[in-house]
């Protein structure tokens, strides 16, 4: 898991280390308001890798009442537009954890794990310009409630397929 906000003055030093479609994630951010684009799902290109983007209005929830979730093939860069505050939590997939509801089947790629009391769990607050990326290794709960309200928020999930930020092979079978 990688996180940060688009608003930092180091934001192109940390865009220069990452595979580019991610950066090109975060400068798609960076240079796009938002907080003022059209609710959906967007299908999109960015730099020739196809992704999607998602567009929600939500509101936060107290984490007992949100389940925890994974991908395979995909990252998800999910980001504060506006609203919140917001909580996110997120723990590393070591393979101990129940899945509730399996989706990696579908376009989705999704699956929700049982709420387990015990397992890691660390916590990012987000304000508007926060930014996470979520690895097919890393368990995450977005729109957790911080304080005692609920809090409506602007979240953006752009699906960057993993595979794109793989390096390619320049010669099969070479050691």
């Amino acid at each position: 898991m990688i996180y940060g906000n688009i608003h930092n003055p180091m934001l192109e030093q940390q865009i220069a280390i990452l595979p580019e479609p991610l950066g090109r994630a975060l400068r798609f951010l960076k240079n796009h308001d938002m907080a003022a684009h059209e609710p959906g799902v967007f299908n999109i290109e960015l730099g020739g890798v196809p992704v999607i983007l998602q567009v929600l209005d939500l509101n936060t929830s107290d984490r007992e009442s949100l389940r925890p979730e994974i991908h395979k093939k995909i990252i998800d860069v999910q980001f504060l537009a506006s609203g919140g505050p917001e909580g996110a939590g997120f723990y590393n997939n070591d393979g101990t954890g129940e899945i509730q509801e399996d989706l990696f089947s579908t376009p989705r790629d999704i699956g929700f794990f049982f709420n387990d009391p015990a397992a890691p769990e660390g916590r990012i607050h987000m304000v508007p310009g926060t930014y996470a990326m979520y690895f097919p290794w890393d368990i995450h709960i977005p729109a957790i409630q911080i304080g005692e309200s609920s809090a409506p928020i602007r979240k953006i999930v752009i699906k960057v397929p993993l595979e794109s930020c793989l390096p390619k092979e320049s010669t099969k079978g070479e050691a």
